[in-house]
């Protein structure tokens, strides 16, 4: 019997470092002192999703596509790589139903940029994606402010 449906997980997290944009959720925050440390462009909301979907289908991971080894992806944009896994998942016969994310730090503050979050994702990946954001009440790296991370939750559909 051929699956109908796939649900999957996807996990990112990076260091702040000064001196770098922040990019975040497909989005530039040009008021943040600090940006995220990566390969790409650090964005941990696009990697988680991008994680969610290539391993709900089955096709591996952000490192296995995008790897630091992989030069023409250094400094790439969230929505660029989140365009390409959609392609790759497309490839292997699934579409994106929906997605959700969730951001795990103090800083930059989502609610003011939920909204235009939320389409820029979506333009993305080319189906509904919500967002959301919590702290961890001063714990671990997140919690103090040295970095970012996020889960991200995708259904995929034949």
């Amino acid at each position: 019997m051929i699956q109908q449906f796939r649900t999957g997980v996807g996990v990112d997290a990076h260091r702040l470092g000064a001196g770098i944009p922040m990019h975040l959720a497909c989005l530039t925050w040009p008021d943040e002192p600090q940006g995220l440390v990566g390969h790409s462009d650090g964005d941990v909301v696009a990697h988680a999703l991008c994680d969610a979907l290539l391993s709900t289908a089955g096709l591996g991971d952000v490192g296995a596509v995008f790897g630091v080894n992989q030069p023409e992806w250094a400094d790439a944009s969230g929505a660029s790589m989140l365009e390409h896994v959609v392609e790759l998942i497309q490839s292997a016969g699934w579409q994106v139903g929906n997605a959700s994310v969730t951001v795990i730090g103090n800083s930059p503050k989502l609610a003011p940029r939920r909204d235009e979050a939320q389409q820029a994702l979506s333009k993305a990946v080319g189906a509904p994606v919500s967002i959301s954001a919590t702290t961890t009440d001063g714990l671990g790296f997140t919690g103090q402010g040295d970095g970012l991370a996020a889960i991200a939750t995708v259904l995929l559909q034949r």
